[in-house]
Protein backbone atom coordinates (compact mmCIF):
# COMPACT_ATOMS: atom_id res chain seq x y z
CA UNK A 1 0.00 0.00 0.00
CA UNK A 2 1.37 3.50 -0.76
CA UNK A 3 1.16 6.20 1.20
CA UNK A 4 0.86 9.31 -0.14
CA UNK A 5 2.23 12.93 1.26
CA UNK A 6 -0.24 15.40 2.26
CA UNK A 7 -1.39 17.93 -0.13
CA UNK A 8 0.06 21.08 0.94
CA UNK A 9 -1.98 24.07 2.29
CA UNK A 10 -1.79 26.72 -1.06
CA UNK A 11 -0.18 29.92 0.71
CA UNK A 12 -2.09 33.14 0.56
CA UNK A 13 0.12 36.27 -0.16
CA UNK A 14 -0.53 40.01 -0.46
CA UNK A 15 2.15 42.73 -2.12
CA UNK A 16 1.52 45.91 -1.00
CA UNK A 17 3.24 48.64 -2.83
CA UNK A 18 2.32 51.69 -5.23
CA UNK A 19 5.05 50.85 -7.30
CA UNK A 20 3.88 48.27 -10.73
CA UNK A 21 7.12 47.41 -11.59
CA UNK A 22 7.82 46.63 -7.67
CA UNK A 23 5.32 44.63 -7.49
CA UNK A 24 5.55 42.71 -10.20
CA UNK A 25 9.39 41.76 -9.87
CA UNK A 26 7.71 40.27 -6.14
CA UNK A 27 5.45 38.29 -8.34
CA UNK A 28 7.85 36.71 -10.26
CA UNK A 29 9.84 36.18 -7.29
CA UNK A 30 7.15 34.19 -5.72
CA UNK A 31 5.75 32.50 -9.16
CA UNK A 32 9.69 31.22 -9.64
CA UNK A 33 9.83 29.10 -6.98
CA UNK A 34 7.51 26.17 -8.74
CA UNK A 35 4.59 26.53 -5.69
CA UNK A 36 1.48 27.41 -6.42
CA UNK A 37 0.84 29.99 -4.39
CA UNK A 38 -2.46 32.35 -4.47
CA UNK A 39 -0.60 35.94 -4.82
CA UNK A 40 -2.86 39.25 -4.45
CA UNK A 41 -1.69 42.63 -5.27
CA UNK A 42 -2.39 46.11 -3.37
CA UNK A 43 -0.91 49.58 -3.87
CA UNK A 44 -2.09 51.58 -1.46
CA UNK A 45 -2.48 50.32 2.25
CA UNK A 46 -6.27 51.45 2.33
CA UNK A 47 -6.61 48.99 -0.88
CA UNK A 48 -5.17 46.30 1.06
CA UNK A 49 -7.38 46.36 4.29
CA UNK A 50 -10.22 46.14 1.85
CA UNK A 51 -8.73 43.04 0.44
CA UNK A 52 -7.46 41.78 3.67
CA UNK A 53 -11.40 41.70 4.88
CA UNK A 54 -12.80 39.84 1.88
CA UNK A 55 -9.51 37.18 1.65
CA UNK A 56 -7.54 35.36 3.85
CA UNK A 57 -4.39 36.34 3.91
CA UNK A 58 -0.87 34.12 5.17
CA UNK A 59 1.52 37.07 4.70
CA UNK A 60 1.17 40.63 3.34
CA UNK A 61 4.34 41.88 2.01
CA UNK A 62 4.32 46.12 2.40
CA UNK A 63 6.68 48.57 1.56
CA UNK A 64 7.36 50.24 4.40
CA UNK A 65 7.20 54.19 2.53
CA UNK A 66 3.69 54.53 0.44
CA UNK A 67 1.50 57.84 0.09
CA UNK A 68 -1.51 58.35 2.09
CA UNK A 69 -0.99 55.34 4.67
CA UNK A 70 2.37 54.37 5.59
CA UNK A 71 3.85 50.76 5.76
CA UNK A 72 4.33 50.96 9.39
CA UNK A 73 0.45 52.31 9.97
CA UNK A 74 -1.11 49.47 7.62
CA UNK A 75 1.54 46.81 9.67
CA UNK A 76 -0.36 48.17 12.95
CA UNK A 77 -3.52 48.13 11.79
CA UNK A 78 -3.15 44.51 10.39
CA UNK A 79 -2.07 43.62 13.43
CA UNK A 80 -4.55 45.19 15.32
CA UNK A 81 -7.69 43.64 13.12
CA UNK A 82 -6.06 40.77 11.65
CA UNK A 83 -3.62 39.19 14.12
CA UNK A 84 -3.08 35.98 12.17
CA UNK A 85 -1.97 37.86 9.42
CA UNK A 86 1.94 37.60 9.22
CA UNK A 87 3.86 41.06 8.13
CA UNK A 88 6.94 41.12 5.74
CA UNK A 89 8.40 44.33 5.74
CA UNK A 90 10.07 45.33 2.52
CA UNK A 91 12.51 48.23 2.25
CA UNK A 92 14.64 50.23 0.70
CA UNK A 93 16.79 51.27 3.63
CA UNK A 94 19.05 48.98 5.82
CA UNK A 95 19.10 51.49 8.89
CA UNK A 96 18.19 49.44 12.04
CA UNK A 97 16.16 52.33 13.08
CA UNK A 98 13.09 51.37 10.33
CA UNK A 99 13.42 47.71 11.06
CA UNK A 100 13.47 48.25 14.84
CA UNK A 101 10.13 50.00 13.97
CA UNK A 102 8.39 47.75 11.82
CA UNK A 103 9.16 44.96 14.40
CA UNK A 104 7.86 46.86 17.38
CA UNK A 105 4.77 47.82 15.52
CA UNK A 106 4.08 44.25 14.88
CA UNK A 107 6.15 43.30 11.81
CA UNK A 108 7.21 39.22 12.08
CA UNK A 109 9.98 39.92 9.32
CA UNK A 110 12.30 42.93 7.64
CA UNK A 111 14.09 42.80 4.36
CA UNK A 112 15.79 45.53 1.79
CA UNK A 113 14.01 45.94 -1.93
CA UNK A 114 18.30 44.83 -2.72
CA UNK A 115 17.82 41.12 -1.37
CA UNK A 116 18.23 38.20 -3.37
CA UNK A 117 15.41 36.06 -4.48
CA UNK A 118 16.29 32.83 -2.58
CA UNK A 119 16.03 35.38 0.51
CA UNK A 120 12.66 36.85 0.02
CA UNK A 121 11.23 33.04 -0.50
CA UNK A 122 13.17 32.14 2.52
CA UNK A 123 11.76 34.92 5.02
CA UNK A 124 7.86 34.90 3.47
CA UNK A 125 8.52 30.86 4.55
CA UNK A 126 8.91 31.76 7.76
CA UNK A 127 6.81 34.35 8.50
CA UNK A 128 4.08 32.15 7.08
CA UNK A 129 4.91 29.41 9.90
CA UNK A 130 4.44 32.09 12.19
CA UNK A 131 8.19 32.66 12.99
CA UNK A 132 10.29 36.15 12.60
CA UNK A 133 12.78 36.97 10.02
CA UNK A 134 15.42 39.54 10.52
CA UNK A 135 19.28 39.71 8.36
CA UNK A 136 22.46 38.14 10.13
CA UNK A 137 23.28 41.93 10.12
CA UNK A 138 20.37 43.09 11.45
CA UNK A 139 19.97 40.94 14.52
CA UNK A 140 22.24 41.69 17.05
CA UNK A 141 20.99 45.56 16.93
CA UNK A 142 17.21 44.65 16.74
CA UNK A 143 17.48 42.42 19.53
CA UNK A 144 19.33 44.68 22.06
CA UNK A 145 16.89 47.38 21.27
CA UNK A 146 13.56 45.28 21.47
CA UNK A 147 14.96 44.08 24.66
CA UNK A 148 15.63 47.24 26.02
CA UNK A 149 11.65 48.23 26.10
CA UNK A 150 12.91 51.84 25.46
CA UNK A 151 13.70 54.26 22.80
CA UNK A 152 17.09 53.65 22.01
CA UNK A 153 17.50 55.96 19.22
CA UNK A 154 16.69 60.11 19.21
CA UNK A 155 14.89 60.21 16.72
CA UNK A 156 12.51 57.16 18.10
CA UNK A 157 10.31 60.18 19.42
CA UNK A 158 9.61 61.12 15.88
CA UNK A 159 6.09 59.60 14.12
CA UNK A 160 6.53 57.13 11.23
CA UNK A 161 5.74 59.82 8.60
CA UNK A 162 8.12 63.00 10.44
CA UNK A 163 10.91 60.17 10.13
CA UNK A 164 10.01 59.88 6.73
CA UNK A 165 10.06 62.91 5.59
CA UNK A 166 13.49 64.02 7.66
CA UNK A 167 14.66 60.88 5.45
CA UNK A 168 13.71 62.57 2.15
CA UNK A 169 15.02 66.16 3.69
CA UNK A 170 18.26 64.27 4.01
CA UNK A 171 18.63 62.93 0.94
CA UNK A 172 18.05 66.06 -1.12
CA UNK A 173 14.05 66.12 -1.91
CA UNK A 174 12.80 69.36 -1.85
CA UNK A 175 9.46 69.80 -0.10
CA UNK A 176 7.31 70.16 -3.10
CA UNK A 177 8.76 66.73 -4.11
CA UNK A 178 7.95 65.24 -0.71
CA UNK A 179 4.58 66.43 -0.86
CA UNK A 180 3.92 64.97 -4.31
CA UNK A 181 5.53 61.80 -3.52
CA UNK A 182 3.91 61.01 -0.58
CA UNK A 183 0.65 62.43 -2.26
CA UNK A 184 0.57 65.48 0.93
CA UNK A 185 -0.09 68.86 0.79
CA UNK A 186 2.69 71.33 0.89
CA UNK A 187 1.89 72.87 4.18
CA UNK A 188 1.42 69.19 5.68
CA UNK A 189 5.36 68.38 4.84
CA UNK A 190 5.94 71.80 6.54
CA UNK A 191 4.27 71.45 9.50
CA UNK A 192 6.47 67.71 9.50
CA UNK A 193 9.24 69.14 9.33
CA UNK A 194 8.84 71.99 12.03
CA UNK A 195 7.59 69.70 14.28
CA UNK A 196 10.96 67.90 13.62
CA UNK A 197 13.41 70.99 14.30
CA UNK A 198 10.97 71.43 17.05
CA UNK A 199 11.45 68.05 19.02
CA UNK A 200 14.80 67.40 18.28
CA UNK A 201 15.86 70.81 18.69
CA UNK A 202 17.28 72.10 15.68
CA UNK A 203 17.20 75.56 14.83
CA UNK A 204 17.63 75.47 11.06
CA UNK A 205 17.27 73.22 7.92
CA UNK A 206 20.97 72.96 8.03
CA UNK A 207 21.39 71.48 11.64
CA UNK A 208 17.86 69.03 10.54
CA UNK A 209 20.07 67.99 7.74
CA UNK A 210 23.15 67.38 10.06
CA UNK A 211 21.29 65.59 12.21
CA UNK A 212 20.04 63.33 10.41
CA UNK A 213 23.55 62.71 8.53
CA UNK A 214 24.56 61.87 12.16
CA UNK A 215 21.36 59.56 12.59
CA UNK A 216 22.19 57.81 9.51
CA UNK A 217 19.30 58.81 7.68
CA UNK A 218 20.63 58.53 4.03
CA UNK A 219 18.62 56.07 2.09
CA UNK A 220 17.93 57.46 -1.19
CA UNK A 221 13.88 57.62 -0.99
CA UNK A 222 13.11 57.11 -5.07
CA UNK A 223 11.27 54.09 -5.99
CA UNK A 224 13.78 50.90 -6.73
CA UNK A 225 12.85 48.37 -9.56
CA UNK A 226 12.25 45.06 -9.41
CA UNK A 227 13.94 42.73 -6.54
CA UNK A 228 16.80 41.16 -7.91
CA UNK A 229 15.97 37.41 -9.73
CA UNK A 230 19.53 35.68 -8.31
Amino acid sequence: MNVTEPERRTLSVLIVDDHAIVREGIRRILESNGESWAIHEAKTGFEALDLLRRHPIDVALVDLSMPGMSGIELTRRIKTDLPRTGVLMLSMHAEDAYAIRAFKNGASGYLTKDSAAAELLTAVRRVAAGRTYVTADQAEHVVQQLNRGTPGEAHDQLSDRELDVLRRIVAGQRLKEIAEDLSLSIKTVSTHKTRIQEKRQLGSTAALIRYGMEEGLTSDPRPSGPMPLE
